[in-house]
Formats: C-alpha cells, structure tokens, sequence
C-alpha cells in the first residue's frame, strides 16, 4: 500500500510492525494487495455463526448472516457489518477495472466488490480473502 493512502486510517504501523505481526502469507494479502488461491480458503465453508474480523487489526468487518456461497471460491457476503467497517476504493490493476475493499481500521486488502451478488439481498458481492480475515464464533 502506498504510504499516502496509508494516512487516512485510524491505525499506523510500519511495514516492519506489519511484519511482524501478520504471518507472511497474511502479509502479501493484506498489505501488499495479494490474493490467495480460490477454494483454498480457511473461511469458504464456513456455517458458523459469529463474527468476520479483520486479521491485521481486530475491526469487525462482515456478520456471518450476510455470508452466502456464490460458488467464486471465496467467501461471499452481501453487505459489511455497518458502512464505517470498510472503505472502498477504484482498482485499476491487472488490466480490470474493480472496486477494492479495504478494512476502514488499518487499510488491509480484504478483495473485491462486484455488482453480481443476489438481487433480492441488495445485488453486490463481497469477495474477500479468508486469510485477511479471523472468525471470531457467536457463543
């Protein structure tokens, strides 16, 4: 991520801190804009009820009853737990034109929104990458 769109988040660590805080793999998806391996996911099948947080700050990011499977690989969600939980900004990378999502804590890479989810719950998908996330169960 660049340094200058680092500053609008709440969260400051340097690339050292981040680090050595996230595993490497974590790292890459995270800070580096990476992605990993579609139906490799911790996350993609997962039924459980609870919380998505994000797994370089703790910020609730997405609630288990927004998750679906849109059979794309990664875990799928309809909406974020509220609107403050992420940014979204323009992607022009790898000659697509996408809407990236990122954590509105500390900036980390979550994946992608597309306007292709199911129409009768709002018709936006959240394709995000299992590894830029932790699971926190409903008790």
């Amino acid at each position: 991520m660049k340094k200058e769109d680092q500053k609008s988040f709440p969260i400051q660590l340097s690339e050292e801190e981040w680090r050595a805080k996230l595993d490497p793999d974590t790292y890459y998806v995270l800070r580096q804009k990476g992605t990993e391996r579609p139906y490799t996911g911790a996350y993609y099948l997962n039924h459980e009820t609870g919380i998505y947080e994000c797994a370089g700050c703790g910020n609730d990011i997405f609630h288990s009853e927004d998750k679906y499977d849109s059979g794309c690989g990664w875990p799928s969600f309809t909406k974020p737990v509220s609107k403050e939980a992420i940014t979204v900004k323009m992607d022009y990378s790898h000659g697509m034109i996408r809407e990236e999502i990122l954590c509105a804590g500390c900036g980390g890479h979550l994946g992608h929104r597309f306007p292709d989810g199911p129409s009768d719950r709002g018709g936006i998908r959240y394709c995000i990458n299992s590894i830029s996330m932790n699971f926190n169960p409903e008790h």
